[in-house]
């Protein structure tokens, strides 16, 4: 992760945590990462795994990508390739951030890029009411939803209510490329 999205991230997730009036043990216990990992982050000490994040993100309610990224109330906004986040994982996944983030959207479209035989992990549950949407573009991809795996192919594509838990995996003999649009529904007050 290069350093000024290091910063941004360090600089969202205590805003965020700030914002919904959580303290350090509350988010840890909301996500399931650990207080010292939440505090290593937003000292800037540590860098989350994609998986980290993601668990932060749905702890706040939020997407990865408001996590990462600055409001742009533009009415067009062109998000050039050397311009969009890159989160990658030692597990040699990556994730890119397509979409930006605009004020009051919890909306994220994500490309995904995920070597073969790799599983990256179960993700937390979002708010009731959140939608996910995943289109495979080359390769296999396992996604489980509540414990059924679902097998898709380049070409096939997924709709999964995003308040369950999920998981993707690549269970095939080469890369698999994906994406995923998911809208986060707001927790009730």
């Amino acid at each position: 992760m290069e350093d000024d999205l290091a910063e941004r991230l360090r600089t969202q997730l205590r805003a965020q945590r700030h914002r919904r009036e959580l303290s350090l043990e509350a988010l840890a216990a909301a996500s399931g990462v650990s207080r010292s990992m939440i505090s290593d982050i937003e000292r800037g000490a540590k860098i989350p795994t994609v998986l980290v994040l993601a668990r932060l993100a749905t702890a706040l309610g939020v997407t990865v990508a408001r996590l990462l990224g600055e409001d742009r109330p533009e009415r067009v906004i062109v998000r050039r390739a050397a311009e969009q986040p890159v989160v990658t994982d030692t597990g040699g996944w990556e994730r890119r951030i397509l979409s930006p983030t605009l004020p009051g959207v919890e909306f994220e479209l994500i490309r995904t890029t995920i070597p073969p035989g790799v599983v990256l992990g179960s993700f937390a549950a979002h708010a009731a009411g959140s939608r996910e949407y995943v289109a495979v573009e080359t390769g296999e991809l396992t996604v489980t939803v509540d414990g059924t795996g679902h097998r898709l192919a380049a070409g096939d594509a997924l709709y999964y209510a995003g308040d369950a838990v999920h998981e993707f995996a690549n269970h095939g003999a080469t890369e698999c490329v994906y994406y995923t649009a998911m809208h986060v529904a707001k927790e009730p007050p």
